[in-house]
């Protein structure tokens, strides 16, 4: 910000109360070391903030008003007055339109030649008020759409950019040239602050759209309509990033590629599948440095002695189960974490590889040659380790070998799909396990579920009522506790939720339960006896959750649902 006044703005600021005359002192010994702006100086230093106190002075002390862009609502009539090239290149948003007057925030409004030159072209009076250059940008995105700017600039060609690198840049570093290359970086970049885990890009007959999973729901990006123009050369741009053929379109396809997002390195999984009207793209952001260890999986203090114990044992099996998405994956990798030690050998067989762990041996499946989890597994044997992953365990010869090598001294993790922790034994015996194999080996299934947890800045207080009591019936509900719900907030995005955490299920296989595989039991019937040994079911786990504020109940209902079903 570039503003320059004859007043001065510091002497200002100690006149209204808003800094001391020390506080100035200091900024001021600050500002002739860095060379920075007095208010840049104060911001970073924490004396004042630049939304609620530094700009509306400023304001006041140019003569110009300040608008904070996150409290109103711009009609989309409003926005179309002015192109997304010139807002993007000058930094101004229009937030208003009356009498022939256009109404611009910018971060500079006394600057006379953004002014003219925005006149130009418009054929409306310009007013300026002052607002936060992070808000202008955030409201760019959001009216416009996510690289819209872009798009615009190769909409001006004849035919989209056909020139592709080997390999991104910095996605923080993006090029200033138009291309498909640069409009995907704006994607990636966008999906990774939204805390994204997967980007949908899902061609229709006359649009594209894209979409991006945040704390397990499908949310709308907001992309220009050009982009459908666009959205072969978008896919061609993904597949060479994988080193996938680019040609064949009538077949799924799946790859990875890599990219940088500053200290992070983040991978993507991609799969493709063809549809009538283009291919449909999935891509599933991984961040290849992030380990959550057994404490931040949010497990109970009582659950995380149970699981600490079962990861020490000398042999035996440890399913987690669960459907996809649910954290199963995350979940075994805080075990081997916790595990990993010089004295250990540890192997993984997965389907893909997720993280990258030091000091742990980790094999990609790759069924085209002959390496799948069942060949993978006996080859493992050979290396002599102490503990074996399995990404998954999908047939019987999986199976079969992971019994085999529990019951040659190897402690062995794994994941099933399963609903919850009892179906995981009828899930096994539908396999054709034997029921004493099953016995002998398995330690525990533990059911695993993610909940969104509660935005902290706005959640609010929910009252306990006989229709929520009658929903967690089999819990034992004191009237007077403290609960919260979502509401929504721009932190947020209007979600109310922010994060998720895991709860559990864990059956362990005691003598009453082994007796009962051994009869071949339904699922109800063990999981009624586990009950009666204490296990808690998903939904009261999820309901230590509410109580603790972390999330509220209509949450633990959704990802509870087959409870009551």
């Amino acid at each position: 910000m570039n503003i320059k006044s004859k007043f001065p703005l510091g002497q200002l600021l100690v006149e209204k109360g808003v800094i001391s005359q020390e506080q100035l002192n200091t900024a001021l010994q600050k500002q002739k070391e860095t060379g920075e702006l007095l208010g840049a100086t104060l911001m970073a230093l924490g004396f004042i903030d630049e939304e609620t106190i530094f700009l509306p002075v400023l304001a006041g002390q140019i003569g110009v008003d300040f608008v904070n862009i996150k409290n109103i609502d711009i009609p989309q009539d409003v926005i179309n007055k002015i192109p997304v090239k010139f807002a993007s290149h000058y930094k101004v948003i229009p937030i208003d339109f009356k009498d022939n007057v256009i109404t611009l925030a910018t971060t500079e409004p006394l600057d006379i030649q953004i002014i003219d030159e925005i006149g130009l072209v418009v054929d409306y009076r310009i007013n300026t008020v002052l607002a936060s250059e992070k808000d202008i940008l955030e409201a760019i995105r959001k009216y416009y759409g996510v690289g819209a700017d872009t798009i615009e600039k190769m909409m001006d060609n004849v035919l989209p950019s056909s020139q592709f690198e080997d390999e991104f840049s910095d996605l923080e570093e993006l090029d200033s040239e138009a291309s498909i290359s640069k409009f995907l970086n704006q994607i990636l970049l966008e999906a990774y602050r939204d805390r994204a885990t997967d980007i949908h890009i899902e061609p229709f007959e006359d649009e594209l759209h894209i979409r991006y999973r945040v704390d397990g729901i499908l949310n709308d990006a907001k992309v220009p309509p050009n982009i459908r123009h666009f959205k072969d050369s978008i896919v061609s741009r993904i597949k060479i990033l994988s080193k996938l053929n680019i040609a064949e379109k009538r077949k799924p396809q799946d790859g990875r590629f890599k990219v940088h997002v500053g200290e992070i390195d983040l991978d993507l999984r991609v799969s493709f599948l063809p549809t009538p009207y283009g291919e449909s793209v999935v891509m599933r952001l991984l961040n290849s440095t992030r380990l959550f260890t057994l404490e931040e999986l949010g497990l109970s203090a009582e659950d995380r002695k149970t699981l600490e114990g079962l990861i020490k044992k000398p042999h035996g099996i440890i399913f987690v189960t669960g459907p996809t998405g649910s954290g199963k994956t995350t979940t075994l990798y805080s075990c081997l974490a916790r595990v990993n030690t010089e004295d250990k050998k540890i192997i993984t067989i997965e389907d893909p590889i997720e993280y990258q762990m030091k000091g742990i041996t980790q094999i990609q499946i790759n069924p085209p040659v002959g390496l799948t989890f069942a060949q993978g597994l006996r080859s493992m044997l050979r290396h002599d380790p102490d503990i074996m992953m399995v990404g998954e365990v999908r047939d019987k010869e999986t199976a079969d070998i992971s019994i085999q090598v529990a019951l040659t001294g190897h402690l062995v993790l794994s994941t099933l799909h399963t609903n919850d922790a009892p179906t995981g034994v009828t899930r096994l015996l539908d396999m054709g396990v034997d029921p004493f194999l099953i016995t002998s080996t398995v330690e525990c299934f533990i059911a695993q579920r993610l909940v969104r947890t509660l935005c902290k800045k706005c959640r609010q207080p929910l009252q306990i009522t006989p229709e929520l009591m009658e929903d967690f019936q089999d819990i034992e509900i004191d009237k007077e506790l403290s609960i919260y719900e979502s509401k929504g907030c721009e932190s947020c995005k209007f979600t109310g939720y922010s994060g998720r955490q895991p709860i559990y299920e864990i059956l362990l296989m005691t003598e009453e339960i082994r007796q009962l595989i051994m009869e071949r039991a339904t699922a109800n019937q063990i999981k009624d006896k586990a009950l009666q040994n204490g296990m808690k079911t998903l939904r009261q786990s999820g309901w230590e959750k509410v109580r603790a504020g972390y999330t509220d109940p209509q949450e633990v209902l959704r990802v509870t649902q087959e409870e009551s079903d």
